[in-house]
């Protein structure tokens, strides 16, 4: 398995099926409608353009087995030291360490970007992403009861953070 910096041309189609499985089958994305080509395109250029990270884990035929990413947490300039992050792995390889190596990578990635906090907001029922950021130290630092709707039910939000030692001189400006 090797860590790779994910790329549209090489890895949008993969990325694009592992968000619409996540979407049409569970509440790891509360979003109703698939995303399409174009919208991943876009994603992409976005994270390019903001210097965001979409890392990945390839098995030794070179498939895309899950990525991860982050972006800002807030659009507010006091917001710049945090960032929500996502971690998706397809559903062929789930329980194999896909997400914890994913997510160890991404704290790195974070910190030598000089960010000090990251924040994942989960469902409350899945349980296997919190046990996941319980295990790298990520902290619950609240609830959102009934913040979402979906499968004909009211989803409740989680946040898991984890502060980073980065960085060592943080500026306002």
């Amino acid at each position: 398995m090797n860590i790779v910096s994910c790329q549209y041309d090489r890895h949008g189609k993969t990325i694009l099926s592992i968000f619409n499985e996540a979407i049409a089958t569970s509440t790891a994305l509360y979003d109703y409608e698939p995303r399409t080509l174009e919208t991943i395109r876009e994603w992409f250029k976005a994270k390019e353009t903001n210097n965001y990270p979409v890392i990945g884990i390839e098995d030794g035929n070179g498939s895309l087995m899950g990525f991860a990413t982050y972006g800002a947490f807030r659009s507010w300039a006091a917001y710049k030291y945090s960032i929500e992050h996502s971690v998706y792995v397809d559903s062929r390889y789930r329980g194999k360490g896909i997400g914890k190596k994913l997510l160890k990578a991404l704290i790195k990635i974070a910190e030598q970007q000089n960010y000090h906090m990251m924040i994942g907001g989960i469902d409350a029922e899945n349980n296997i992403s919190i046990k996941l950021h319980q295990s790298m130290g990520f902290q619950h630092c609240g609830s959102i009861k009934q913040a979402g709707f979906k499968f004909g039910r009211w989803l409740d939000l989680e946040f898991y953070q984890l502060i980073l030692s980065t960085p060592n001189k943080p500026r306002e400006n």
